[in-house]
């Protein structure tokens, strides 16, 4: 089984389209194949409303005071009973109607005495009316490892920053550890140190989400390049970390010069 986490807090704008992609998964029972929580942070709008109104659609939800994005995401890793863990966040998407039942043939393919700890992909990004923007691994300098020997996502390809979409990283939980839970580029910290723990590693042939342009290191953008770095730094030194974030800028203009 998957367990499929929402974190929210005051969401009900994006909410409903990340619970509709996930109620029209075909080939794929709920409590069977998968399991759907929300984790709401006490919102104090509509978001509870809209929850109610699908709660046939979901397992488990709750809603409380946390300490943030991170604290709420690590209480939903601690409720999740699935071998897998998989974040979608509102406003996000899985990517099509049978993106779940794809994913699932692909883990039941494996050997249970060897299982695959990591699935990725890449991320569809779109707009809020839903218009596609592009494939994260098209539109970013973030290049996709794409599989096969020598091209299997590790943990050192995170040197220049987040290789995969945290929507498009599916862990098996005895490998994903806790968020930090003061940092808004946790999410970067949590793939690297699953990546750490990883024996092996898959991509998958199929675009798993569609991510909403935006998000909360988006607006606030600054304090996400500093805790960016401390996260890098943490896992690759302070000097790696300080030449790296220079072929940062440098990749970064020279990919604005060729869209």
């Amino acid at each position: 089984m998957i367990s499929i986490i929402t974190v929210t807090y005051n969401a009900e704008r994006f909410l409903e389209r990340t619970i509709r992609s996930i109620v029209a998964q075909q080939q794929a029972v709920l409590g069977v194949d998968y399991e759907y929580l929300v984790i709401d942070g006490a919102s104090t709008d509509g978001t509870l409303a809209l929850v109610r109104t699908y709660e046939t659609h979901i397992s488990h939800w709750q809603s409380e005071p946390d300490k943030g994005l991170y604290d709420a995401m690590n209480k939903g890793l601690h409720m999740a009973r699935g071998a897998y863990v998989w974040f979608m966040n509102a406003g996000d998407e899985l990517h099509d109607e049978q993106v779940l039942a794809k994913l699932l043939a692909q883990v039941r393919s494996q050997p249970p005495d060897n299982p695959v700890d990591v699935y990725y992909s890449d991320a569809l990004f779109v707009n809020e009316d839903g218009t596609p923007v592009g494939l994260r691994s098209q539109i970013t300098p973030h290049t996709l490892p794409m599989g096969g020997g020598s091209d299997t996502l590790r943990w050192q390809d995170m040197a220049l920053g987040m290789k995969v979409s945290h929507q498009a990283f599916v862990a098996r939980r005895e490998v994903a550890p806790d968020y930090p839970m003061n940092n808004l580029s946790a999410d970067l910290d949590w793939e690297i140190r699953c990546l750490k723990a990883a024996k092996r590693v898959e991509f998958v042939p199929f675009v798993l989400c569609r991510y909403l342009v935006g998000g909360l290191s988006k607006q606030q953008h600054r304090r996400s390049l500093t805790d960016r770095f401390k996260v890098l730094t943490w896992h690759f030194g302070l000097l790696p970390t300080l030449w790296n974030h220079a072929r940062i800028v440098w990749r970064a203009v020279g990919h604005k010069k060729n869209l």
